[in-house]
């Protein structure tokens, strides 16, 4: 039987190393938060966490994409990796930046959303393919330049490969989630 227990739980600040104290001051001084979530995990190895935490600001608040579809593709991460906090933090945030409760519900669901805006469409469309296929269709890259130009072609890719890097990191330090998205029916990643 697999543990559940929290492999990289959250450290007291006793327990810290300097880089670790330095790192952690440091994120609250930038991000107006302390340590949190996927961060607790990451302060292991403090520069990682520091890089991991400013792409994140990159591409979650400064990308040409906007905040709708960055929170969208966000929920598609974590559906699609179960990563249940991930969920939980970004849920809300979708839903206070334009993605319908219809859609979120379905992405709940692992279903294909039928009420998404057109570039929501496109955004799902492009992100299942490069998961099935490792790679894009030149007929789908074509589209995707065409919408959002290949500054957004690449703020999407990457995006979702932060997310993506985050999740793997919550899942195998099995960092909880307070609703473990239990009400979603979710099963918690092995």
């Amino acid at each position: 039987m697999i543990d559940p227990a929290d492999r990289l739980p959250p450290q007291p600040n006793a327990a810290l190393s300097p880089a670790q104290r330095d790192a952690a001051v440091l994120f609250e001084a930038e991000r107006g938060t302390p340590v949190f979530g996927p961060f607790h995990p990451l302060l292991r190895a403090p520069d990682t966490m520091l890089a991991m935490h400013r792409l994140g600001q990159q591409v979650r608040y400064h990308n040409s994409l906007g905040q709708r579809l960055a929170e969208f593709i966000i929920l598609m991460v974590a559906r699609r990796h179960r990563q249940a906090l991930e969920w939980d933090i970004h849920a809300p945030i979708a839903r206070a930046e334009g993605v319908a409760e219809a859609t979120i519900a379905d992405l709940a669901q692992d279903r294909r959303p039928t009420a998404m805006a057109a570039d929501e469409a496109l955004v799902f469309d492009a992100l299942t393919e490069l998961w099935r296929r490792d790679g894009l269709s030149d007929a789908t890259w074509a589209d995707l330049v065409g919408a959002f130009g290949e500054a957004g072609c690449i703020n999407l890719i990457v995006t979702a490969g932060y997310y993506t890097t985050l999740a793997h990191v919550m899942n195998a330090a099995r960092t909880p989630s307070p609703s473990g998205a239990a009400g979603i029916g979710w099963r918690q990643p092995l």
